[in-house]
């Protein structure tokens, strides 16, 4: 017997596939043309479609804080030290900003400009090829306080998420790049931390977040996420010593991974957290924001492929010889 397709997703799969590398859509907004009912004015135009996943991580809270401000692009832009041409080029992503004209947008709308100014900065060396003397310059004159505080909401749900986040993130983005994908989280969390108040369960709201900025970061291989070489730092691989059973183990656990990230999104989440993190499913479902219901649900289907793809039963299996 052959190794079974890919698996379809469970009927209690509770968020949709994500697409690969850059082209991931944080969970702000579509990307579409947006207009809140009864506005006046044009509706918002759509994020142009080259506009990469660090420059989302701020334009698209940023849309959405505008959307809900009531304001019109005209009223705005009369706000500002920018056409309202201009206006609509950034919020369409099609114009990379100076800093000092996002700031003052930042005021108008009210956002809190410390993770604003981070996620720009981060967005302009990585994504714009600007480099650390234009951000500096463009700066020039607004004081910036990056060490602002966040909201004490904010600050106690990150103290009780963060650990599990980076055990998470670190599994897909090893060394720095998995803490830094947790911080991009929590600072993208706190530029929309009203609308995640608001939410059905700010958990689910920020595991959308998280999970989306470590895969637009993660290598991907037919659309799926890479992680294999995370099978070189397992507790079974740090628990062994003996060099056939090292490469034994290493072989075994490097399939394993592969195989895993054939697996629909949110069964993956549930076996990376359970079976790599090692968490009981009730901590999971209250990471994942789901019932536990859901993340057992999830375990035994993604147990069930994994079992066959890894292990297929043989074509003679079950017949008399």
């Amino acid at each position: 017997m052959t190794a079974p397709v890919d698996p379809p997703a469970t009927p209690d799969e509770h968020e949709p596939s994500r697409a690969p590398a850059s082209s991931v859509p944080l969970p702000f907004l579509s990307t579409g043309s947006a207009r809140r009912r009864g506005r006046p004015g044009r509706p918002l135009g759509p994020i142009t479609p080259d506009c990469g996943s660090a420059h989302r991580a701020w334009l698209e809270p940023l849309r959405e804080t505008y959307l809900a401000s009531g304001l019109t692009m005209s009223q705005l832009g009369s706000r500002l030290p920018l056409s309202k041409s201009k206006v609509s080029e950034l919020m369409s992503g099609r114009m990379y900003p100076r800093w000092e004209i996002l700031y003052p947008l930042a005021l108008v709308l009210g956002m809190p400009y410390a993770p604003l100014y981070r996620l720009w900065a981060q967005a302009a060396l990585e994504t714009q090829n600007r480099s650390q003397a234009w951000v500096k310059g463009s700066a020039a004159g607004v004081t910036v306080t990056v060490s602002a505080p966040a909201p004490v909401e904010h600050r106690a749900f990150r103290k009780l998420t963060e650990d599990q986040y980076h055990r998470y993130a670190n599994i897909f983005l090893p060394d720095d790049r998995g803490e830094l994908a947790v911080t991009d989280t929590f600072d993208q969390l706190w530029l929309s931390w009203p609308r995640a108040l608001s939410s059905p369960d700010v958990r689910r709201f920020a595991w959308r977040i998280l999970r989306a900025t470590v895969m637009s970061r993660t290598p991907h291989l037919d659309g799926r996420p890479e992680f294999s070489d995370a099978a070189f730092d397992t507790v079974a691989m740090r628990a062994l010593t003996d060099g056939d059973a090292i490469m034994k183990q290493l072989t075994e656990t490097h399939a394993l991974f592969k195989t895993m990230g054939r697996l629909p999104d949110t069964q993956l989440d549930v076996m990376v957290l359970s079976r790599v993190c090692g968490m009981p499913p009730e901590v999971v479902c209250e990471i994942l924001g789901v019932p536990l219901a859901t993340v057992r649900s999830d375990e035994r289907h993604a147990t069930r492929f994994l079992d066959l793809a890894l292990c297929p039963p043989s074509d003679n299996e079950g017949n008399p010889t």
